[in-house]
């Protein structure tokens, strides 16, 4: 049976990038895709890492664990490789933890039967036109499909700015497997945090596990 193509709504490049980002992403890139990853051992994965700031830090806080960031957005990746290498391209050791998926996470899930102890989930776009609702990534099938890769205390934690969003995540949750708790995370920060473009006050913040 033919796998159906799936469609990434969103910017996939911005502004021009360096010589330096280019020749990351053609040598340094290829080099630490997240193949052949131990299935049954918890991993923690960053949907959409932006920059990368928040996936840095769990890679300095986690050594012994694989941190796989997923990123369409080739700016986003070429940023990233830019924080994690030195001035010889390398990867710097406090880094060699981080493999990077450069694509849409769905085709990622697709091919892979690895568990997460931990799957974040940061200030997605919240696609707040009522006529774009379907292009929101956190929907009931997405959240049903992250809960079949989560080990046996798993959890999803999601966060926005967006406090409509943050809802509808809810509502949309009670239509699947998971269950649902409430936190308070604000030591985490990111620069789509400091845009907070909804104006709220402060992010929430949810926990998900089977």
């Amino acid at each position: 049976m033919e796998k159906q193509e799936i469609r990434t709504f969103g910017r996939r490049h911005g502004k021009k990038l360096s010589a330096r980002q280019n020749i990351l992403l053609e040598n340094i890139l290829p080099t630490i895709q997240p193949y052949d990853l131990p299935i049954n051992t918890g991993l923690i994965m960053e949907i959409g890492f932006g920059a990368g700031e928040h996936l840095r830090e769990i890679s300095r806080e986690k050594p012994g664990k694989i941190i796989i960031g997923a990123e369409p957005f080739i700016n986003g990746v070429a940023s990233l490789l830019s924080a994690i290498t030195d001035e010889n391209n390398s990867i710097r050791s406090e880094y060699k933890n981080i493999r990077i998926f450069a694509d849409d996470v769905r085709k990622f899930l697709r091919d892979t039967d690895s568990k997460f102890e931990q799957i974040w989930v940061l200030h997605p776009d919240p696609w707040p036109k009522a006529r774009h609702e379907k292009r929101r990534l956190l929907n009931a099938d997405f959240l049903t499909l992250l809960s079949k890769h989560l080990t046996r205390n798993g959890e999803i934690i999601i966060g926005t700015d967006h406090w409509e969003y943050f809802d509808w995540v809810i509502n949309q949750t009670k239509k699947t497997p998971l269950k649902i708790s409430l936190t308070d995370l604000d030591t985490i920060h990111t620069r789509y945090q400091e845009k907070n473009k909804a104006g709220t006050k402060n992010p929430k913040y949810m926990i998900l596990k089977n």
